[in-house]
């Protein structure tokens, strides 16, 4: 195979994992690895042969894609994330868990390189806030946290959720008030492309308003987040 390496400009070349979802910084995720293309991937993560256990996780623009093979079939950015645990099953598959990174621009495919994808990446960092804007933070964290709390109460039982701690960054705030939410997919990816830590706060306060007030109209309630993890998987790529 051939290994990722670091490209000039800031680039890389990742293995990619297309998932039929959004994968959003400093989220774990837990995966079941049972495609051989994939079992080799989580081979070469434990055995270091892709330096820092590192892959990027990328969103499929549609569920029925049964191969990928074109930029057109993924969302243009993703994000990286780390291999932290893996056990390796009686039958060749894996249980991991992964820990999302830092999000990339998707530039190029490669379909050959290797026995599963890899991709030309761009890293995508975040947008400078001006010291200037710091009050205007502070009433977007307090407002966006309220409505995690609204969303969360109408959704789950006490236990079933907790709030991001008062520590969090201004970057990383509105990445966990989604992480366990049950957000669509393309409401996820927005968040994921947005590169101002203001707008994204104000974004991710639009969205849990919204289905705070879906939940409490219709007097639904969604699975509960251990429960929802177990329906992440790769979209059926054989």
């Amino acid at each position: 195979m051939t290994e990722p390496e670091q490209c000039p400009s800031g680039t890389a070349t990742l293995p990619l994992f297309p998932l039929q979802t959004v994968l959003l910084p400093g989220v774990h995720l837990p995966l079941h690895i049972f495609e051989p293309r994939y079992r080799q991937l989580t081979a070469d993560l434990v055995t270091g042969a892709v330096p820092e256990r590192e892959f990027g996780v990328v969103a499929l623009r549609a569920p029925l894609v049964r191969e990928v093979n074109g930029l057109d079939h993924l969302y243009g950015v993703g994000c990286s994330t780390v291999l932290r645990e893996a056990k390796r099953l009686p039958d060749g598959r894996f249980d991991v868990v992964t820990l999302a990174a830092r999000r990339f621009r998707l530039r190029e495919l490669d379909t050959g390189a290797a026995p599963y994808l890899m991709g030309t990446v761009e890293w995508l960092p975040d947008d400078p806030v001006p010291s200037a804007a710091e009050p205007t933070a502070r009433r977007l964290a307090e407002v966006a946290r309220a409505a995690h709390q609204r969303y969360c109460e109408a959704a789950w039982h006490e236990d079933d959720w907790r709030a991001p701690h008062d520590d969090a960054s201004l970057e990383d705030l509105a990445y966990q008030l989604a992480a366990d939410c049950l957000l669509p997919l393309e409401d996820r990816q927005l968040l994921l492309e947005e590169t101002n830590p203001l707008r994204r706060l104000r974004i991710v306060c639009r969205f849990l308003t919204r289905e705070a007030g879906f939940l409490e109209t219709l007097g639904a309630v969604p699975l509960p987040p251990s429960e929802v993890a177990g329906f992440t998987k790769p979209g059926d790529l054989n």
